[in-house]
């Protein structure tokens, strides 16, 4: 099973905490870092913008990906979020393993961790 890290950028902190709280809760990710507020700039619908965003940094697995990916699509407020998501090539081995497991679906019958 592979690891990856997946970014995205939230309008404030309210709403980055809650996100990470609901996808950690959901064992969507393993771990989510809400980061300092940030300033973006880019382009959007033809205009230049400027604006204040809170970055986080989701680690799940590949297998949870699309799952993961389809909870941020509903749950974050930006039309267009950001989502990109990275290849863990390295890491040590026992946060990897902790990532894979805190990551398991849970059957019905199994106990929480």
């Amino acid at each position: 099973m592979a690891v990856i890290a997946v970014i995205t950028n939230l309008p404030d902190s309210e709403s980055a905490f809650n996100l990470a709280r609901i996808l950690v809760e959901r064992r969507l990710a393993a771990c989510a870092n809400v980061l300092a507020p940030a300033t973006s700039f880019f382009r959007w619908q033809g205009r230049m913008e400027e604006a204040p965003e809170v970055p986080v940094i989701l680690k799940t697995t590949a297998e949870r990906y699309p799952e993961l990916e389809r909870a941020l699509r509903e749950l974050h407020p930006y039309d267009l979020p950001e989502i990109l998501a990275f290849d863990a090539r390295q890491g040590l081995t026992a946060y990897l393993e902790w990532v894979e497991r805190e990551c398991k679906v849970l059957s019905a019958d199994s106990p929480a961790p």
